[in-house]
């Protein structure tokens, strides 16, 4: 059977989405997929980003990911999407590049895709639930199948988030530990083994 085809895309300011998007290649690819990690384009000016200590060290540690095309997403079975919370919704950043998708969605070549997606938030209550179900608002209208966690393993007790794995990042400076990554590798083999499944059905 070919390898399911997974594409991890991300958009992350100071690096915690970044890592959570790391964590679900890495675990991906343990499950047998071929992975494609790639960033969005950033649209913060230049000078807003060197305000930021985090932000720009997180640029430059950065700059050598793709960053995210069309193709890339014409190109997957599985679609892993990430984005740190703004007011309760996905970072214009990620919003920006989803916005792009007309074409792949008016010819039908999203539908029928494995999508799942994970956030990061400065605080407890900041929008991780509210980020997460409307990136899936987005997989609605692409026809995909939406493969959240839920509680179906001991580690998503801990993490406690069925949506989707989530961090509170403390403005950014606590990154994810061992219980975040640990969901994200969950929550990404997971959707590995539904694409699978999937792809497997659908070829017969």
């Amino acid at each position: 059977m070919a390898k399911v085809k997974t594409a991890v895309v991300y958009y992350s300011a100071t690096g915690s989405v970044y890592t959570l998007a790391q964590a679900a290649a890495k675990a991906a690819e343990l499950a047998g997929s071929e992975v494609r990690l790639r960033k969005v384009r950033e649209l913060a000016p230049e000078e807003a980003i060197a305000s930021n200590q985090g932000w720009a060290a997180h640029a430059r540690q950065t700059q050598d990911v793709l960053e995210a095309t069309l193709a890339d997403l014409e190109w997957a079975d599985l679609l892993i999407l990430g984005a740190p919370t703004r007011f309760g919704i996905p970072a214009a950043q990620l919003k920006q590049f989803i916005d792009t998708t007309g074409p792949l969605w008016a010819e039908g070549k999203l539908v029928n895709k494995v999508a799942t997606s994970f956030t990061s938030a400065a605080t407890a209550h900041g929008g991780h639930e509210t980020t997460i179900t409307a990136l899936n608002n987005t997989f609605y209208h692409w026809g995909c199948l939406i493969v959240p966690p839920g509680y179906a393993d001991p580690i998503q007790f801990q993490a406690g988030n069925p949506y989707g794995t989530s961090h509170t990042s403390d403005n950014g400076q606590v990154p994810p530990g061992e219980v975040e990554l640990a969901a994200m590798s969950f929550q990404a083999k997971r959707a590995v083994e539904v694409a699978a499944a999937l792809k497997a059905g659908l070829s017969r």
